[in-house]
């Protein structure tokens, strides 16, 4: 069976390596389990997947099946789960996640590829550091042994995986490397510190996220959360917004439009125009320093009444008159609780405090009065906006609740917004705008930067959304910033040959406690250290970083983990990368994804790698469910995985997964039947026992329809993996076994040649989702382990041409008969020996004879009647 007229030429490239490649010795160094004489009494033997398991896990580890050889010259391809953080036992999101991805790694070794398919931990981060505390120990103790849990089950669960490139982002010899990419960013003024207002915790005396502050309190705890100004670490990501987003363009069609969605909304490129407003000094009549607004709709500045800055904004504090400053303070105070989020939230009451001077309007030299308001963000733009509420509801919202005008400069055919209450936020055509009245959206825009330019009152803007990366966090189980404070020479970089900067390992329990600052901060003997430039006194920087900075670059890691001289070497990241399919939650669609290729793209400018993108496709695998829910403790819905896997087997529990949905969706554990799976596996297992023991022949002479089924299955599954559809392979797979075992029990029976191959297949397409049964089948044919190791079945294109098909005849839509046609019957010759069969002929009499025939040669006749 040839496989060089249905491959692309790459492709029949790697399946030539991978024949060369898999032509071996029997195993003799580990012992391959055998399938001997005593295969005769294995045939007796019922599917046990225990005694199955217990015969192949331990075969896998001491083959190293699955591990990279560097001699090795088939082709690469590169497979890549997004890694685990050990918080425990592996659970039923493990379980769906890495069954999913061990399909296309299996799959591509089977053609012929060299495949690496690394393992590793993202093992820093806040839940070992609360775990410490509450138990007295140190978080590497939580971590680890948490790690070596989930190793073992992961061993057990069957994957794919080269255990010899195992990393932890927590080990000195990985975070070494993550200490010296960022001084690499520091030393290319893409690392810096800024004073910032954060959301603070004064009962955990930490960070927050706002993603961690729900109703204006802690999470956690529940405490109010307050704003509090720290000076912060962050990389400059916003450098590089344009080809976050231009770089888009080399990942349309293999990543999900949604995540590229979602990463364009969070960078939030929007053009439009810097306007300057003068400021009038309302106490001394004199100028101060114009207020520069970004707009996106320069078109309505005719409709500017008042003007807005962020309260919580050093430009409200510059601005605010000496009779507004108490009434400024207070309003700020009371901001302190309040997330960004919900600042911007549509439902909030507007609020505000006027701050006692006005702007100029640059046009019309109109007065506009200058209020702060919780609305507007100090981190967007310039902190400041141009109150247009005719066209905008967060104004108009505004203007009503402070008495401020309201002016119609768009007709855009809806009720006056004073009216409605409604603000008209589209295109319209322009109105009381004496510069560009009449025109259309384009035009009036195209009009009003024109003027602006001209007047040196404003000038064509880009903005971002997109903020720079904070970095830094005030916690103790993450990789020190390898930064030293001199009262001389300011910022030091630690110099690289004393990195790794290790994390001090006498603290434990409540020495971790957060108190205001990082717990790194007492460490007084941790933190004193002589300035590597001047030799005087200084002191370690005592923030940590941000978790995601591990795992921004950990896949350029596993190329070669236990690299002591370099982060990574060039020449083999740039061989294996960029990663062929990258499969994790959607969850991680905007910070990690966007984080990672952020990092690739600095790399890339460093000279570090020759690509832009890091991952060539990406899979996001849905969630399982339980009764329609996500499982949790709080719902008693959640489901063990360690039960199932006892109960059912690994192999029952994997092709569950796989089977019960696209890769995408969800799966409901309570819709599917991991028993039944059991059942499928049981029955695919013994068509090998059938089989065991009779000498292989020559398919060719074998039952042809049998065949035919079994090379339409190759032919189909190749296409249905390469579209991400495993879960109709699977389907596949079960109607070759139905039909194999059919030709065993009434046809040919199980020396027939055509069964041999069949089942061959299947055992072969198995090892995709049921490593354990496959592997045991393929033992049980003769082979030698492991079926990992075989070369993908081609299929014969001849017998993928079907010699006859069943037409199904319809009348009024509703069945009414079939009949066996050649495939490649004309309508003309269907419609007729459709109309001649009897049992139609009587519907067509009983219904008034025939009104129309819609003809779908070779398998659909449908008789409209009447």
């Amino acid at each position: 069976m040839s496989t060089a007229s249905h491959h692309s030429a790459d492709q029949h490239s790697a399946d030539q390596h991978s024949a060369d490649h898999h032509t071996t010795a029997p195993a003799t160094s580990p012992d391959a389990p055998a399938a001997d004489s005593s295969s005769l009494q294995a045939r007796k033997k019922a599917y046990d997947i225990k005694e199955i398991e217990a015969r192949w896990q331990p075969f896998w580890e001491q083959d190293q099946t699955f591990a990279v050889d560097p001699e090795d010259t088939r082709p690469r391809k590169y497979i890549l789960d997004m890694f685990p953080y050990p918080s425990g036992d592996l659970h039923m999101g493990h379980a769906e996640a890495f069954a999913i991805g061990d399909v296309p790694a299996r799959y591509a070794r089977l053609r012929g590829y060299q495949v690496l398919h690394p393992i590793g931990w993202d093992s820093f981060g806040l839940p070992a550091e609360n775990a410490a505390i509450k138990n007295n120990a140190h978080p590497a103790e939580w971590t680890y042994a948490n790690i070596e849990t989930q190793a073992e089950s992961f061993k057990r669960y069957g994957i794919s995986v080269d255990w010899s490139r195992r990393l932890h982002t927590s080990d000195p010899s990985y975070y070494r490397w993550t200490q010296w990419l960022f001084l690499q960013f520091y030393k290319h003024k893409l690392a810096y510190r800024k004073d910032s207002p954060v959301n603070w915790c004064p009962k955990d005396q930490t960070v927050l996220a706002n993603e961690q502050v729900v109703d204006g309190a802690c999470e956690r705890c529940h405490t109010p959360v307050v704003k509090k100004s720290l000076n912060q670490w962050y990389f400059k990501i916003t450098d590089y917004a344009d080809r976050l987003l231009d770089d888009m363009e080399q990942l349309q069609g293999s990543w999900p439009e949604r995540v590229l969605s979602m990463q364009r909304n969070w960078i939030g490129r929007s053009t439009g125009a810097s306007v300057r407003y003068r400021i009038e000094d309302a106490e001394q009549g004199r100028s101060v320093e114009p207020l520069e607004v970004f707009t996106t709709r320069p078109d309505t500045l005719y409709g500017v009444t008042f003007m807005v800055v962020a309260a919580d904004a050093d430009l409200a504090q510059q601005l605010v008159t000496a009779d507004r400053e108490a009434e400024l303070a207070a309003y700020r105070e009371s901001l302190g609780s309040v997330s960004d989020i919900e600042r911007q939230s549509a439902d909030r009451e507007r609020t505000g405090v006027f701050l006692g001077r006005y702007a100029v309007h640059p046009l019309t030299g109109e007065r506009l009065p200058i209020w702060a308001s919780d609305y507007v963000l100090a981190d967007y733009g310039t902190g400041a906006v141009m109150g247009v509420p005719a066209h905008d509801q967060r104004d108009l919202e505004f203007a009503a609740a402070m008495g401020l005008d309201v002016r119609v400069v768009l007709d855009t055919g809806e009720d006056d917004p004073t009216q409605s209450g409604q603000a008209t936020t589209g295109e319209g055509i322009s109105v009381n705008s004496p510069a560009w009245e009449g025109l259309g959206k384009d035009a009036a825009v195209a009009r009003s930067l024109d003027v602006l330019e001209a007047e040196g009152l404003g000038s064509p803007t880009v903005n971002y959304r997109l903020r720079d990366w904070l970095l830094s966090r005030q916690r103790f189980w993450g990789a020190p910033i390898p930064i030293i404070h001199c009262p001389h020479c300011g910022e030091v970089p630690v110099p690289e040959d004393q990195l790794p900067v290790e994390l001090p390992t006498d603290l434990r329990g409540e020495q971790l406690a957060p108190r205001g600052k990082s717990p790194l901060a007492a460490a007084s003997e941790w933190v004193a250290v002589d300035c590597p430039q001047c030799g005087d006194p200084a002191q370690r920087d005592t923030d940590t970083m941000d978790t995601f900075v591990d795992s921004s670059w950990y896949y350029i890691r596993y190329i070669d983990p236990n690299n002591d001289q370099v982060a990574f070497p060039s020449e083999e990241v740039n061989r294996w990368m960029p990663a062929a399919q990258y499969v994790g939650g959607v969850e991680h669609a905007i910070l990690h994804l966007l984080y990672s290729r952020f990092f690739t793209k600095v790399l890339y400018d460093l000279g570090l790698v020759n690509f832009t993108e890091p991952f060539a496709a990406l899979l996001n695998q849905g969630q399982v469910l339980n009764g329609g829910k996500a499982m949790s403790k709080s719902l008693g819905n959640g489901v063990d995985l360690g039960e199932q896997l006892d109960t059912y087997g690994v192999d029952a529990v994997r092709l569950t997964m796989v089977f019960a949905s696209p890769p995408e969706d969800d799966v409901d554990w309570a819709d599917v039947s991991p028993a039944g799976a059991a059942k499928f596996l049981a029955r695919a297992w013994r068509l090998a026992q059938d089989v065991a023991g009779v000498a292989a022949g020559d398919p060719a002479a074998g039952a042809q329809g049998l065949r035919a089924v079994t090379h339409r299955t190759i032919a189909e599954a190749e296409q249905l993996v390469e579209d991400r559809k495993f879960n109709v392979v699977v389907a596949r797979v079960m109607e070759l076994v139905n039909a194999t075992r059919k030709e065993i029990d009434s046809g040919a029976g199980a020396a027939d040649p055509a069964v041999r191959e069949a089942t061959e297949v299947t055992a072969q397409m198995l090892s995709l989702v049921a490593p354990y049964t496959a592997e045991d089948m393929w033992r049980l044919l003769g082979h030698e382990a492991s079926v990992a190791n075989s070369a993908w079945p081609a299929y014969d294109p001849a017998l993928l041409v079907e010699d006859s098909v069943t037409a199904v005849v319809q009348v009024k839509g509703k069945l009414r008969d079939k009949l066996e046609v050649p495939a490649d019957i004309t309508s003309e010759d269907l419609e007729q020996r459709a109309l001649n069969l009897p049992k139609i002929q009587g519907y067509i009499e009983a219904d008034g004879g025939v009104r129309k025939v819609i003809v779908r040669a070779p398998k659909l006749v449908n008789v409209v009647t009447g």
